[in-house]
């Protein structure tokens, strides 16, 4: 059988040993993830932070091969079939995802990653003749061993796991690292449902921390949302001004077709979305800076020169007065319209919860066979509070 290494800076070598693996990879779709950040623009304040959706797909897959083995060793019935398909769905999770990943969810195209993720699967699967049926069914929860969805989509699944490793190792920030080899190690199965053994609980709670960490000191760092939300406003801005006519605005490229489209709730050509990629929009970002329009591009070549938003967190509103003043400085410094203005002063709110009570709660076994939702043990970081949201406000002005 044909196999191959894959040396990964993470966890070292990533074996890959079945032919639809192989296909999987090859594939132009899986290709382009390549070509998609996983970490948006946060290299701008983390340097190092410039790995991609594919170095995230290939990890997650590592730590899907690891869980799988160690569920069969604890006695757990997962047939040859079923492996292979939940490995192909651990690789495919993030495959719908667009240019920049979250930062332009909802921008360039109003679809969710994952509806855009099962949606190229289908289509994979058309073209690889029925050999990702079994991969769809667990990726939509319809196959009826429901740990192996958890698996891939749950409130400890082998996703989360990846990328706070991942994103802490290349981010260079510790806070983020987690025991994610003792988690698997602790990983089992209670009435066909993902459980976490008792000895398991306090890595648990130190992923749960690690992951609210992670958020407000990367992912929603104030520098982070100033740049990304730059890059959102550069969007909104083409999109309210452009014109088939505007060669200024055309970029050559898939995005073109994105933006120029009346209804964004049409369905659209899967492929032109699968050629979008990080280096499309920041072409256009510099063929945009020499745009007659004021507000884009300013806004472009302050993205391009790291001259982004003074962006500052409060835990009350801001004055909508602070909000029309800074507006106006920018209406007599740049000749704005009011309506402009709100490209150089805005507000906003930006909210983490580490552990979501849902239908697929994080539940701890114990010795005696019970189980318990983890917030409901007696700990008092996870029960008062891990689980309580953390809303902030704030505020992006531009000069």
């Amino acid at each position: 059988m044909k196999r191959k290494i894959i040396n990964d800076p993470v966890y070292g070598f990533i074996t890959i040993n079945h032919p639809l693996i192989f296909q999987i990879i090859a594939h132009p779709f899986y290709q382009r993830l390549r070509r998609i950040s996983q970490m948006a623009l946060a290299q701008l304040v983390y340097p190092g932070a410039t790995h991609t959706r594919l170095h995230h797909s290939m990890g997650a897959y590592h730590l899907m091969c690891n869980a799988i083995s160690e569920l069969r060793g604890k006695g757990v019935v997962i047939t040859d079939l079923e492996e292979t398909a939940v490995k192909a769905a651990i690789l495919l999770h993030d495959v719908g995802h667009g240019p920049f990943s979250h930062a332009l969810e909802n921008v360039i195209i109003r679809e969710h990653h994952e509806d855009l993720s099962l949606r190229i699967m289908q289509q994979m699967n058309q073209e690889f003749g029925g050999a990702l049926d079994l991969t769809i069914r667990i990726f939509t929860d319809k196959y009826d061993k429901p740990f192996l969805h958890q698996l891939i989509s749950g409130q400890l699944d082998v996703d989360r796991m990846d990328y706070l490793t991942r994103d802490s190792f290349y981010s260079g920030v510790s806070e983020g690292v987690i025991g994610y080899d003792r988690i698997i190690k602790m990983l089992c199965v209670h009435n066909n449902q993902l459980v976490v053994e008792e000895k398991g609980i306090y890595s648990v709670e130190k992923f749960l921390v690690a992951r609210r960490q992670m958020y407000w000191q990367v992912y929603l760092h104030k520098t982070v949302l100033s740049a990304e939300m730059m890059l959102v406003k550069i969007m909104e801005r083409v999109k309210e001004i452009y014109s088939a006519t505007d060669e200024k605005l055309r970029t050559g490229s898939a995005l073109d077709f994105f933006l120029s489209s009346a209804d964004q709730a049409q369905p659209f050509v899967l492929d032109k979305f699968c050629s979008l990629d990080d280096h499309d929009v920041m072409h256009a970002v510099k063929v945009w800076s020499e745009h007659p329009d004021t507000v884009l591009s300013l806004l472009c070549k302050n993205l391009l020169n790291r001259a982004l938003y003074k962006t500052k967190f409060a835990s009350v509103p801001f004055d909508k007065e602070l909000v029309k003043e800074k507006q106006d400085a920018a209406i007599q410094r740049y000749g704005l319209s009011r309506e402009e203005a709100g490209y150089f002063c805005f507000t906003g709110e930006a909210s983490n919860t580490t552990y979501q009570r849902a239908d697929e709660n994080i539940i701890i076994l114990f010795k005696d066979g019970s189980t318990k939702d983890i917030t409901s043990i007696d700990n008092a970081l996870i029960s008062q509070n891990l689980s309580l949201p953390v809303k902030k406000f704030y505020i992006c002005s531009l000069g």
